[in-house]
């Protein structure tokens, strides 16, 4: 089955008409708890789904209300380094494209490689480097998606990060601008490899979200990023980083992401 039919047969087990999709990312579940929740569509009784392997990643699509407004969340990704060919891992965001969802916002845990960021800081990705990953836009094009080549000059669109900023300010929360960079995973990154990515200009590294904003952006979706700064991957010679305690930074850090998304969604809604 492609995202088409699969799309289809979501939407005719959940009857909902979602118009925001929000994807989330390691530790920070706790947004899924905010949710007047409608339906759970598990990804396991989908098939030809590709299904979550990781801790912390239950693998279910959760619709619901937040705040009036219908959302679709994804709790939980499949990564690359899963070993699904990158035209799978993106099929759960293209799938909530094609529900209906107008504008998708996609949450990660992220190494820190500005050292200015420390854990528990939230970025608000302001651009990506994709170039450590394939594109998921590699073999024929699908004219019902999108454009053989699209632009990408802005794909986390600067009218969302705008209003990102402006409840951030309004709640109190400190929020920065950063690059994010996408790498294969699954180990950490060496600290040659840190400082090489951050000679390249990223603020935060981390093992997804470029891949599926790149797809999102080419259908036409806008796009918002947050990333959760979970550790430091510059200068980390002497840390011991572990998945553990990347979950636990950013469940901790998460609280302040969960009231930062809802206003959020409240805001894009009108």
């Amino acid at each position: 089955m492609d995202a088409f039919e699969i799309a289809e047969q979501v939407k005719s087990r959940a009857g909902f008409t979602p118009e925001v999709g929000i994807v989330l990312g390691s530790g920070l579940q706790g947004l899924s708890e905010e949710v007047e929740v409608v339906q759970r569509i598990s990804y396991d009784s989908l098939p030809d789904f590709p299904k979550s392997t990781v801790e912390g990643h239950k693998g279910e699509y959760i619709f619901g209300y937040i705040d009036k407004v219908p959302v679709v969340l994804m709790n939980g990704r499949v990564h690359y380094y899963e070993g699904y060919p990158m035209s799978a891992v993106v099929t759960p965001v293209k799938v909530m494209a094609l529900l209906g969802a107008k504008t998708i916002i996609l949450t990660n845990a992220s190494g820190s490689l500005n050292r200015d960021f420390r854990p528990g800081t939230l970025m608000c990705i302001s651009d990506h480097i994709s170039m450590f990953v394939p594109s998921p836009l590699i073999g024929p094009n699908d004219d019902r998606l999108g454009t053989r080549f699209p632009e990408m000059s802005q794909v986390y669109k600067r009218d969302l990060r705008a209003l990102l900023h402006e409840t951030a300010e309004e709640e109190e929360i400190k929020l920065v601008d950063g690059v994010y960079i996408q790498v294969t995973g699954p180990s950490f990154e060496s600290p040659a490899e840190s400082r090489m990515l951050a000679t390249l200009g990223a603020d935060a590294v981390g093992m997804s979200t470029v891949c599926e904003a790149m797809v999102l952006n080419y259908m036409g979706v806008n796009v918002l990023g947050i990333s959760c700064i979970t550790d430091m991957a510059i200068d980390n010679e002497d840390l011991q980083v572990t998945h553990e305690e990347v979950q636990k930074v950013a469940a901790e850090a998460g609280k302040d992401m969960v009231r930062l998304i809802r206003k959020t969604v409240v805001k894009i809604n009108k």
